[in-house]
Order: C-alpha cells, then sequence, then structure tokens
C-alpha cells in the first residue's frame, strides 16, 4: 500500500477538513486532536468503540467546540476529507486505508507531525523488548548532565503540545514502536541517535508477518545518514543482520564488567571502562544491566563524562508497571510487571527473582506469538501460575504438554483459566506462602480484559492494598 505523506510545513490546517481515525484511550490521539483544533481545523473524529468506552478521552477534549464524532460503529467509508490523522493502532490493512490511497488523501499520524515541527536531535529507542526502560535511563542520564530534554513517544507522553517550546540546542528523547515507525518510514526519516535493545517476534496481529514487523523496526536506522550512529545490542543475532547507513556502536555481555558494556568506536577500547561503570541500580535483573549498559553507550556517545553516566543511572528509580515493587504483605513481595507484554519481557523478569519462590501471574490477549518458550520458563521457575486471558487455555495446554513431553519433574502448580483477574490474583495468594515473590507478568497484552497495561497493573495494585488493608482491620 503507497499512502500519501503529508508535510506539515508552511502548510496550514485552518478550515481544512480533517479526519481522525482512532481517538483511542492514550494521550497520543487526545494531543494530535487538540493541535488539530488549535490550528483551526474542521474535525471528524472516527472511533470503533463508544463514547462510555472513550469517555475519558472525550472528557479532556469536552472543551473544544465543533469536533464531530463518529462513534462506536465500523464507518465504511471515509467522510470528505482534506487529511488523514491515523491513530498508531490502526493497521495497514484497515479498509479505509485502501480508500485513502484510491482517493490520494494525504496521512499522517502524532509522531510524523512532531517529528517535522520539532527543532531538536532525537535519541530513539526500539526493540521487542526492553525499550520503555532503556528510553527512561537515557532520559535520566541526560537530565543529570544538565541538558534541558524531553522525554515523549510510546512511553505514553506526547510531545506535540510541547513541541513549540523545544530548542534546537535540547535533546529529544523518543521510545520508538513499530506502529509509529512503520509510521515514519513514510516521511523517510530515522533519529540522529538510534538504539536498538533487541528483536524477536511481536504484534504479528498487526503487521501480520515477521518480515513486516522487522521492516518496520528497521526504520529506526533505514533513513540514516553516513555520519548518524545506530547502538544496537551486539549479543542479538537478528541485530547482527541488518544493514546500517551510518556509524554503528554496540553493547552486549561482558562478565568482567557491571553493567556489561562493549562499546565498539574509535579511541575506545572496552578495557578502559573495566571498574569505570559499577552503577547501584534500584531496578533488578541482569535485562536492566543490560539496558543501562545501552545508555551508558549513548551516553559515551555524545562524550558524557562516566561520573555523569553513572549518577544518572543510579538515580533511576525504575518505571511504574515494570518490575515495580508494590510492597510486602505477610511475608510476600509483591512486584507489578503489567509492562511486560511479550514472553521475552516476562521471562526476563522471572530471571529477576530465585526459582520456586515466584507465584506468577501469566497470559492475556493472543497477539499470535509463539510462547512456549514462556511456558517452559514459567514450568521451570515459578512455584505456581495463575493464568490469565485469550491466552490462558494455550498457556494451559503448552506447560502441561512440555511436562509430559520432558517427563518433567517441576512441581509447579498450574490454575485453571481464570475466569477474572480478581480470581486469578486471588488463586495466586491461596497459593503464596511466606518468602514467595508474586510477580504479575504476563508476558501478553491486557486487551480483552483492560483497556490497557496501565489499567492492569493498577488493579492489581489496588488488589493488593485491599488485602493489606483487610488484615490491619
Amino acid at each position: 500500500m503507497s499512502l500519501i505523506p503529508f508535510h506539515i510545513q508552511n502548510q496550514s490546517l485552518q478550515d481544512r477538513q480533517v479526519t481522525v481515525l482512532g481517538l483511542g484511550r492514550f494521550g497520543g490521539g487526545i494531543a494530535v486532536t487538540r493541535f488539530l483544533a488549535e490550528r483551526g481545523a474542521q474535525i471528524t473524529v472516527l472511533d470503533n468503540l463508544s463514547a462510555s468506552e472513550l469517555e475519558q478521552s472525550l472528557q479532556q477534549l469536552a472543551d473544544i467546540q465543533g469536533i464531530r464524532y463518529i462513534l462506536g460503529e465500523k464507518t465504511q467509508e471515509l467522510p470528505a476529507t482534506d487529511l488523514l490523522v491515523l491513530n498508531p493502532a490502526i493497521p495497514p490493512q484497515h479498509p479505509l486505508l485502501a480508500q485513502a490511497e484510491r482517493e490520494q488523501i494525504p496521512v499522517t499520524s502524532e509522531i510524523e507531525l512532531f517529528w517535522q515541527l520539532n527543532p531538536a536531535p532525537v535519541v530513539g529507542v526500539t526493540g521487542s523488548n526492553g525499550k520503555s526502560t532503556t528510553t527512561a535511563m537515557i532520559h535520566s542520564v541526560f537530565s543529570e548532565s544538565g541538558s534541558t530534554c524531553w522525554l515523549g513517544g510510546n512511553i505514553g507522553v506526547s510531545l506535540l503540545p510541547q513541541v513549540e517550546r523545544i530548542q534546537p540546542t535540547d535533546w529529544v528523547i523518543l521510545e520508538l514502536s513499530s506502529f509509529q515507525l512503520h509510521a515514519l518510514d513514510r516521511l523517510q526519516v530515522s533519529p540522529q541517535l538510534a538504539v536498538v535493545t533487541n528483536f524477536s517476534a511481536n504484534h504479528l496481529d498487526w503487521h501480520e508477518s515477521l518480515e513486516h514487523y522487522r521492516h518496520a523496526k528497521q526504520t529506526i536506522s533505514r533513513w540514516q545518514t553516513a555520519d548518524e550512529t545506530t547502538i544496537i545490542n551486539g549479543d542479538d543475532p537478528d541485530l547482527k543482520n541488518w544493514d546500517y547507513p551510518g556509524n554503528v556502536l554496540r553493547f552486549g555481555c561482558d562478565a568482567t564488567l557491571y553493567p556489561a558494556v562493549l562499546v565498539q568506536k574509535q579511541g575506545f577500547q572496552a578495557d578502559q571502562f573495566e571498574g569505570l561503570f559499577q552503577p547501584q541500580l534500584s531496578v533488578p535483573g541482569s535485562h536492566s544491566r543490560l539496558n543501562a549498559a545501552a545508555a551508558i553507550t549513548v551516553g559515551l556517545c555524545i562524550d558524557l563524562d562516566p561520573a555523569t553516566i553513572q549518577r544518572g543511572l543510579e538515580r533511576f528509580q525504575g518505571l511504574p508497571h515494570r518490575l515495580q515493587f508494590i510492597g510486602e504483605h505477610a511475608g510476600r513481595r509483591f512486584y507489578n510487571d503489567s509492562l511486560a507484554t511479550t514472553p521475552e519481557s516476562a521471562i526476563c523478569a522471572l530471571e529477576a527473582f530465585e526459582s520456586g519462590k515466584i507465584v506468577a501471574l501469566a497470559g492475556g490477549y493472543d497477539k499470535q506469538v509463539d510462547l512456549t518458550p514462556f511456558s517452559r520458563e514459567l514450568l521451570s521457575r515459578t512455584k505456581a501460575t495463575s493464568l490469565m486471558g485469550d491466552t490462558g487455555v494455550k498457556l494451559a495446554g503448552l506447560m502441561s504438554g512440555l511436562r509430559v513431553e520432558s517427563q518433567s519433574s517441576a512441581t509447579s502448580v498450574i490454575s485453571e483459566p481464570q475466569d477474572s483477574f480478581e480470581d486469578a490474583f486471588n488463586w495466586a495468594w491461596q497459593q503464596s506462602a511466606p518468602g514467595d515473590v508474586i510477580l504479575l507478568s504476563p508476558g501478553c497484552a491486557s486487551y480483552g480484559w483492560f483497556a490497557n497495561f496501565q489499567e492492569r497493573g493498577a488493579r492489581f495494585e489496588a488488589l493488593f492494598q485491599n488485602l493489606a488493608n483487610a488484615a490491619n482491620t
């Protein structure tokens, strides 16, 4: 499909008919609708979700007059429009995009508009796992250096409302999803400094093939110039085979360093850094040290001094919903890892704790990825696993099959697929004992039971608080 990109520079949106396809329940759809309204566009919003499902988003736009909403129905045809603005969740095969192509209606998105208006250099971070934490770590390091830096993108913050405040001397740190990168490919742009944490199959329900997903991810470096840089996980077998038009730096595993970092850059020698970076990270797990290695490499790339980089990493306290310690009750420690929406990310969480002492809540929306490795790790590392959502039945079958196939002596208890999140939480509590970790690390998206991973994580925290409060009454 060949869609016509919209170039906003020197173009007026005043009185132009603009259709927003997918308001959604995240900040980007709200931010771009407000941006368009402030510039005088005549806006129509299309969304399959109903007004009640979009209540919070609609409340944030309630002060804007004149927006036409078509909600709760699958619209078969675009209204007359000069511009189509896509929510990142709109897949390439959406039928209305075929109409846009046929009628040559220009197409854009929140990230494309921001990119064209942003005057500052960009550090862009992508990867199948670890990109949110790595993005936030880089932002912490840059902030420690005294630079004015802006954090946004897929991490949940639209910078479009702030774009007029951003200066050419600032830094913009963006987490970029495959959906956003697919959109940026229309503009043929890449960040000046790109980071790729790793690559594995994900979002195949949206991309429809691994090749399409990889192609989207590769936008992070595809349009770089020869003097721009991509920083990659040098241990990732897939990333080694990508084409990089600019410079390439690599971080990776080295048992002599903490966090592990190998840097290939003129004038740098890996053994120079032994003992130089020994930050005491607040976030657990070897995967967190690898994320820190990526942030170290970014800092070195722009010539930050090691002490600044280390202070920035030590100041980083972790992200909400990412291996977030939420409290202890009756000798059990509770961790909210709702942001673990891929099997690989959830496996990293399991590896951060003592095997046999984990009671996990796993499962959710089915993104059509292979759950076999995740099932194997759940079986071997957990004391018990409470199964949830669309993939609950699939995980139960895989875990049972692996146990029989390998004649495993693992004593991990597997629940029946639970009917609700509350049932899953209560079952996990009943299986636990003092000294255990109760870990929400689903390995799957939240859709079906929840609007997003934030809502899922908040429910987990609320149930923990209810449990703790009940014991104190």
